[in-house]
């Protein structure tokens, strides 16, 4: 593959197989994010066997559970498309990612109306039928639907957790873990880590003080699934403030008494909410490719994810 595996709603891509014959084209995904993911695209309810076009289908709480209905009429999808879950879902799990249509009884991550036998809407808190299966079979992998890709911050910390979340597939999962992998994956997202949750930094490395306390498949397990809760927490500017500062303690030593001036006028501006983050990143950037310091060079904080998706220019 070109780019990283990253699972798609096939409408999102503009083809036309919605209920309605139509679809649901997201520029950003086709125009920007396909040059750098490989997006494998699924539409459940048309594997599912329902075809295009077709009746239109909710969610109804039965005794039994939740059950996938036509909503004008009784004809019940439900089997059609758990037998479709079942089948696909293990083909799933190299995928780094996966974005998801909203408000579809199929698709939708979040907010999806639940309805009574009748018909008649009880609450709006469900989640589609794919993807409540998606994210119960791999909890780790980033979901996120298209609609909040919208939202600067949302687009920017999805991106960088399909990143992490990459590096992790591809360095450590299987039979590359070791001590050594897993301790270098730490280390090279050390400072994301800072910046997204210090409470969840400071727990990670005593985890990994001792690799020896327990077999390293259950470690390397626990590590990550608190690494994607630390991930999946937004980044506040005063957290980025803080990593920023601790990044400039490493480059003290190199940059001229002006340059470490004008670079923390810069942090202050972003803090102020003055600048976006791009500004004292690409300062800190430069301070680091002048005088080289090893440990920064492995740092994925820096660079996170390509600079032309521009995500920094917008937080």
């Amino acid at each position: 593959m070109s780019g990283i595996p990253v699972g798609i709603s096939t409408c999102l891509l503009g083809k036309e197989v919605r209920h309605d014959g139509g679809h649901k084209h997201s520029r950003y995904c086709t125009q920007v994010l396909s040059k750098h993911f490989e997006f494998r695209s699924i539409c459940p309810e048309l594997e599912a066997g329902l075809g295009v076009p077709r009746p239109a289908i909710h969610l109804r709480e039965h005794s039994e559970g939740l059950r996938l209905i036509e909503t004008k009429g009784t004809a019940d999808h439900t089997d059609a498309m758990q037998s479709f879950i079942d089948e696909v879902m293990p083909s799933l799990a190299n995928l780094r990612g996966y974005i998801l249509m909203a408000k579809s009884p199929s698709c939708g991550m979040e907010r999806i109306k639940i309805h009574n036998e009748e018909g008649r809407v009880m609450h709006r808190d469900g989640r589609g039928m794919f993807a409540e299966a998606l994210i119960k079979a791999f909890p780790l992998m980033p979901v996120e639907e298209e609609g909040r890709l919208n939202d600067d911050m949302l687009r920017e910390n999805f991106i960088e957790r399909v990143f992490a979340y990459d590096d992790w597939m591809q360095n450590v999962v299987g039979d590359k873990l070791s001590p050594q992998a897993l301790i270098e994956f730490h280390t090279r997202h050390k400072f994301q880590l800072l910046a997204h949750s210090e409470r969840i930094y400071r727990q990670l490395g005593p985890m990994l003080g001792d690799l020896k306390s327990e077999p390293l498949p259950e470690l390397a397990d626990r590590y990550i699934h608190r690494f994607m809760e630390a991930m999946s927490q937004k980044v506040s500017r005063g957290s980025h403030v803080n990593a920023m500062q601790h990044l400039m303690g490493y480059l003290r030593d190199s940059m001229a008494d002006e340059d470490r001036k004008v670079l923390m006028e810069q942090i202050e501006a972003y803090h102020r909410g003055e600048i976006p983050l791009v500004v004292p990143m690409t300062l800190l950037r430069m301070a680091q490719r002048r005088e080289p310091v090893d440990y920064l060079h492995t740092q994925q904080y820096l660079t996170p994810y390509p600079d032309e998706l521009g995500l920094r220019n917008k937080v």
